[in-house]
């Protein structure tokens, strides 16, 4: 069964004052219009209530242009508009909605400073045509094309996960459209980054002059949800410089897009006419976000339910599929940044694709091969690398415990009957981390919900717990914080010694060790001797995970590679922080 992906969205237009005159826009108003941060806060929950996993912030072009409305910004801490979207998106973040953002053509700076709190941006190209400039782009200079496609392809070299597509029916041609589809391919060709392109057909609008449309949105999508599935129903007059469009046009748009741009999503909204169950057969693969709350642009205009579509899909042979705002392809530290990848990590894992280590050996291993090399570890004798695999290969329950039984004689004969242990405590005093390994579920992005910094009263406290509970040694480590100096990793050894100085704190992984390096640039030696003038008695051997950097790369690769692990390693036992703990 094929599959037809959708995105579970709410939608926030925080702002509808717009720079723009669009002669098609019934969205955008040239009067003050901004959520108060009270009112942002309200709608955040409600889309938690309505189970939704992405926000779709929607707004006008740079609406800090109307003076009313700058003046509201400043009385809210904030210096522009994209500073209020970064704090709407932060707050999102806080309650695991996963901010999509769309304000218009943006300078690469405001774009940076967004992609640090969402999952995935968006800007429609809508036309190619610069004579569209002339009449419904008249008096609205950033829909010029060229500036489009400067945030278009500002957003590929940023590594930003994008969504774009055109507007069809506006008094474009139809080599026009194309052309616009051949633009958006090159962009992707040069970055990557178009995850999906939306083919949208103008549908006239009445006027809503005055009124609230994410009102008139949510009422739409509540009858619509609630009823049958069908549309409600919008007929308004056709502006004369408004393009017919039929069925046919958009099906070749469709089968354009998917021959300019195979691996990217193709988009059709299901709100807009009756046709996108024949763009799905034609090759369309999404149906966007069927907003909670109704469609902003087209309030009139709802979206059908998931339940709908899937009724709707399930006779020709599909099946409605949940994506998140970003395609899975992106979810990875290379295109969003870590504090949204944590928030993906912590409630959305499963949409997270699964990627196996990318190894495979058909190669037949020896069935004697495996109790020749355990005699052979018996011996004392180093074993290739043909033992080794033999040994980790092993399945037969008597050949495993042959090989416990010579590990247990081994340990005997090196360390007796005697286990030792030692009462210890970890004392973790930040989780903020910017390396990002795919495994982990310790670090989480200076900007994520739940990043932790202790305080320096907690952290005596901590260890003061430890103390009464009969600890005598602390391990502390930490996330990779991107502001920590070398001395900041002594100034926490000299506070626990202070604290229990009978304490032995055995401390710092040699990937910790080689940010110090990094950030002082000092010699791993030299860090290992200023460390233990701090109070350091050991070091422990994590940070190791696999010592094959082909792995490495996989599944962490911001860490220190397999060799310079060995070198900070060796530096240790140099130093003596590998000495046997009292």
């Amino acid at each position: 069964m094929k599959r037809v992906t959708f995105s579970r969205n709410y939608t926030l237009s925080l702002s509808r004052t717009c720079r723009c005159y669009c002669k098609y826009c019934a969205f955008a108003t040239h009067r003050a219009h901004l959520y108060a941060p009270d009112e942002v806060e309200a709608r955040l929950e409600e889309a938690v209530r309505r189970n939704a996993k992405e926000l779709l912030v929607l707004t006008g072009e740079a609406p800090e242009v109307n003076p009313e409305v700058a003046a509201r910004l400043a009385s809210y801490g904030h210096s522009d508009f994209v500073s209020y979207v970064v704090w709407a998106c932060e707050r999102a973040l806080e309650r695991g909605l996963l901010p999509h953002t769309n304000l218009g053509v943006l300078e690469p700076a405001d774009l940076a400073r967004l992609r640090e709190v969402t999952a995935s941006q968006g800007l429609m190209l809508e036309s190619i045509s610069e004579r569209l400039m002339e009449t419904v782009h008249a008096g609205s200079p950033s829909k010029h094309p060229a500036r489009r496609l400067q945030t278009i392809e500002a957003a590929g070299e940023l590594q930003i996960p994008f969504t774009s597509g055109i507007l069809v029916g506006i008094g474009e041609t139809e080599a026009e459209r194309v052309a616009s589809l051949e633009a958006l391919a090159e962009a992707h060709a040069r970055h990557g980054h178009i995850q999906e392109v939306i083919l949208q057909n103008f549908v006239p609008h009445p006027k809503y002059y005055g009124a609230e449309v994410a009102e008139i949105a949510d009422q739409a999508a509540r009858e619509r949800w609630g009823g049958d599935g069908s549309p409600l129903g919008n007929e308004q007059p056709t502006p004369e410089w408004a393009t017919p469009i039929r069925l046919e046009d958009m099906r070749r748009l469709v089968v354009a897009a998917r021959e300019l741009m195979p691996e990217v999503g193709i988009q059709i909204p299901p709100n807009l006419s009756d046709w996108w169950l024949d763009l799905v057969d034609a090759g369309a693969t999404d149906l966007g976000g069927l907003s909670a709350n109704g469609d902003h642009i087209s309030p009139e205009q709802a979206f059908p339910s998931p339940h709908q579509v899937r009724k709707s899909l399930k006779p020709r042979g599909y099946a409605l599929t949940e994506r998140l705002c970003a395609y899975p392809q992106y979810l990875e530290p290379e295109w969003i940044e870590q504090g949204v990848l944590d928030a993906v990590k912590l409630k959305y894992w499963s949409f997270i694709p699964r990627r196996g280590s990318g190894r495979r050996s058909e190669e037949r291993i020896d069935a004697a091969l495996a109790s020749r090399a355990i005699e052979r570890g018996r011996a004392g004798e180093a074993l290739s690398e043909e033992e080794l695999t033999a040994l980790f290969s092993e399945t037969r329950p008597e050949v495993i415990e042959e090989m416990r039984a010579a590990a247990d004689e081994v340990r005997a004969e090196l360390a007796g009957d005697v286990a030792t242990f030692v009462v210890n405590r970890n004392v973790n005093f930040t989780n903020i981390c910017i390396v990002g390994c795919a495994f982990c579920g310790f670090g989480q992005g200076k900007r994520s919900p739940d990043a932790y910094h202790v305080a320096e009263e907690g952290f005596r406290a901590r260890i003061a717990e430890a103390v009464d509970f009969g600890a005598t040694e602390i391990c502390m480590q930490g996330g990779i914080h991107p502001d920590y100096e070398l001395e900041d990793y002594g100034r926490w050894l000299r506070v626990a010694k202070d604290t229990a100085p009978q304490l032995h704190l055995h401390a710092y992984s040699p990937m910790e060790v080689h940010y110090m390096c990094e950030r002082s640039g000092r010699t791993p030696e030299a860090v290992f001797d200023y460390l233990l003038e701090c109070g350091l008695g050991s070091t422990p051997g994590t940070a190791a995970e696999v010592l094959d950097d082909g792995v490495r790369t996989r599944i962490s690769p911001n860490k220190l590679p397999a060799g310079r692990w060995v070198e900070i390693i060796e530096a240790c036992h140099r130093s003596g922080c590998a000495r046997p703990r009292p």
